[in-house]
């Protein structure tokens, strides 16, 4: 359930079709999807709905939401409670799949429309999620480094309100393997979302 105070914008942005007037048009209907309150604690700002997320309607709601929530340490009755998470990805929509099968990035009409209207919605945000390279080069613009791997094995300069990530899909599973000195983001990550949670 949203709360009044932000019920507009969410309102406007489940009711977006922006991307059906934009060129090229989306391929697949329309079917935004955000969550969180005035209240959220923790916003995630990862990059746009994959398939099954699509189809389900919820945020997440795939093996990349299993391995988030794990990093995070939290079940799903604490992820989808909406006044401690605020999921506001890049792209609202799901994209639809590039040639190889894989999902296209997220639309470039969404964020300038919807992030600077977002960043007043959540005055009890404490800790920012950057999940994946879309939402770091557009929030951490600049200060970013040249790839992900070193923005995230950097991520201590972003101060304790910011934390980069990788995006936890599948896909980046040898990333995980391959970087053993993740395991310390995400130690930090759980022990910083349990002292917001307490």
């Amino acid at each position: 359930m949203i709360s009044r105070t932000n019920y507009s914008v969410f309102d406007e942005i489940r009711n977006c079709r922006l991307c059906l007037s934009s060129v090229p048009p989306i391929a697949v209907d329309p079917r935004p999807i955000i969550c969180g309150s005035s209240k959220s604690k923790i916003r995630i700002i990862g990059q746009a709905p994959g398939t099954r997320v699509y189809n389900s309607g919820i945020a997440f709601d795939d093996p990349s939401g299993d391995r988030l929530r794990a990093w995070l340490g939290v079940n799903r009755d604490i992820f989808y409670n909406q006044d401690v998470f605020a999921i506001t990805p890049m792209g609202f929509c799901f994209p639809g799949l590039d040639k190889k099968g894989g999902d296209l990035p997220p639309r470039k009409e969404c964020a300038p429309l919807w992030q600077p209207r977002l960043e007043t919605e959540f005055p009890n945000v404490e800790l920012t999620l950057l999940v994946g390279m879309y939402s770091q080069a557009y929030y951490l613009r600049k200060r970013k480094y040249k790839t992900l791997t070193e923005t995230v094995k950097n991520w201590r300069e972003y101060g304790p309100d910011i934390i980069p990530l990788p995006h936890p899909s599948w896909r980046n599973t040898s990333w995980i393997k391959k970087n053993p000195w993740f395991d310390d983001v995400t130690s930090h990550l759980k022990d910083r979302v349990a002292t917001i949670l307490n």
